[in-house]
């Protein structure tokens, strides 16, 4: 791959100046404000692709925002990968938390800031880069599919019905997505798992209008007091999840398999540290690396109602609302946990008030074989690129569609990210390293080697 190293050590600069281009583009697929941005990614990010040199890269329209496709067949007898990747972002919220403006991308220490400097902008173009790289030096050794989503940070609804519909255009022997991280950049590592999920929109209401907090303050029920009350009972003094049949099918890891996870390298004090707190929170009986893997959890991710203007206005509101995340671990259907919390949750409110629950999207669980051809070329690409054997971890994020995936095409997905925790996707100050995006880049090409010649 000499070739092709030198082509990417050449082009660097060029890199960098060409994904801030697509980082300024605020492609934000929750907001119908920003749906004329999330088109104009596709179309940039359809453009790129044709420049890197792919063929047949064209938009296919679905009921959302399009998704990007492109191809490079070089030779049928050749194993082909599945590139999958998204290029919409999360809202930038809040603003003013931002040390510069979020789709204005800056260099600073190192780190490229910007919302989609991870997730999943930068770690998508590292893909499209290391394909110009392979095809403009010649070395392009595995057949290549490119499908870039625009709809994963609001779910992915019409990707599954994309895959379906489009099963041998996307036939593969493995797909491989860069939406994840290593444990730090000395230290790589391949996420063998993902949590699956079930998201939910909560909404309590008393009263048929606002009242005054002091003529009926007391005397009637508060919606947000009753909402906090509900949140509250959903765990129990060991933060152990209280909804009924919650844990039923729980895959519990045995004691040689938590043992080995507990060798994976983890500062306790430098984790603590870096969120700015003094102690870590959570189910009784695990470790914080299982906690945040291993284990399901029940989050509320907002919370709202009443008055929150500035000032105060002694109102005692007519509604209140919350949004709600559940991760889970394999055998828990979100399907299932969806029914169990809607039914839970209706089932403990109070009289006096009325409770609405909705759901917002899911997926489910994912595991990995360590086995495979696919995972030792991976495992060996980075082995060369860090100079170090990579440790197969668990992710604590959820990825839906790479069980769909495996459901639809028959395909097992490689988990071959870049970033690192500490990131802050989704959070105000979202980073990438450039050390990480160039790794990324130079990473690639050594999957593709190695599985064409792990595949003869």
């Amino acid at each position: 791959m000499k070739n092709t190293q030198a082509f990417i050590e050449a082009n660097q600069d060029r890199f960098l100046a060409e994904l801030f281009e697509l980082l300024r583009i605020p492609s934000i697929s929750a907001d119908p404000a920003y749906a004329g941005s999330v088109r104009q990614t596709a179309e940039w990010v359809a453009e790129s692709l044709r420049k890197a040199g792919a063929d047949h890269v064209r938009l296919e329209e679905t009921a959302g925002f399009p998704i990007v496709y492109g191809e490079k067949m070089i030779d049928p007898s050749a194993p082909t990968i599945l590139v999958y990747g998204h290029y919409d972002v999360q809202p930038a919220d809040p603003l003013d938390l931002w040390d510069n403006p979020p789709f204005d991308p800056i260099v600073k220490d190192g780190k490229i800031f910007a919302r989609g400097a991870c997730d999943d902008k930068g770690q998508v173009f590292m893909h499209i880069k290391a394909f110009e790289a392979m095809h403009a030096s010649g070395e392009l050794t595995c057949n290549v599919k490119f499908m870039i989503e625009g709809e994963e940070e609001v779910g992915s609804d019409n990707l599954g019905h994309f895959v379906a519909s489009n099963k041998e255009l996307l036939a593969s022997d493995v797909i491989l997505i860069s939406d994840t991280a290593i444990i730090a950049n000395d230290t790589p590592s391949i996420d063998v798992g993902l949590r699956g999920l079930s998201y939910m929109e909560v909404s309590v209401q008393g009263p048929n209008r606002d009242l005054h907090s002091g003529v009926y303050g007391g005397a009637v029920a508060n919606p947000i007091n009753i909402l906090c009350q509900m949140i509250a009972s959903l765990h129990d003094e060991f933060n152990h999840i209280t909804i009924p049949g919650f844990y039923d099918g729980v895959l519990e890891l045995s004691a040689a398999d938590r043992a080995a996870m507990a060798q994976t390298p983890f500062d306790l004090d430098a984790y603590q540290k870096d969120l700015g707190i003094q102690t870590v929170y959570g189910e009784k009986g695990y470790s914080t690396i299982e906690r945040a893997s291993i284990r399901p959890t029940l989050d509320v991710n907002g919370i709202w109602g009443g008055y929150t203007g500035e000032g105060a206005k002694t109102v005692l509101p007519s509604m209140a609302f919350a949004k709600i995340s559940m991760r889970l671990v394999p055998n828990q259907s979100s399907d299932e946990i969806t029914r169990l919390f809607t039914e839970h949750f209706k089932s403990i409110a109070p009289k006096g008030v009325k409770v609405t629950v909705k759901a917002h999207h899911g997926g489910e669980a994912y595991l990995m074989p360590t086995d495979s051809i696919a995972f030792q070329a991976a495992s060996d690409a980075l082995a060369t690129t860090f100079g170090k054997e990579p440790v197969p971890t668990r992710g604590g994020g959820s990825i839906p569609i790479v069980a769909l995936f495996e459901k639809e095409l028959g395909v097992k997905s490689i988990l071959m990210g870049f970033g690192l925790d500490t990131d802050a996707i989704h959070s105000p100050n979202e980073h990438y390293g450039l050390f990480n995006f160039y790794k990324g880049i130079e990473t690639i090409p050594h999957f593709f080697a190695n599985l064409a010649k792990l595949s003869n």
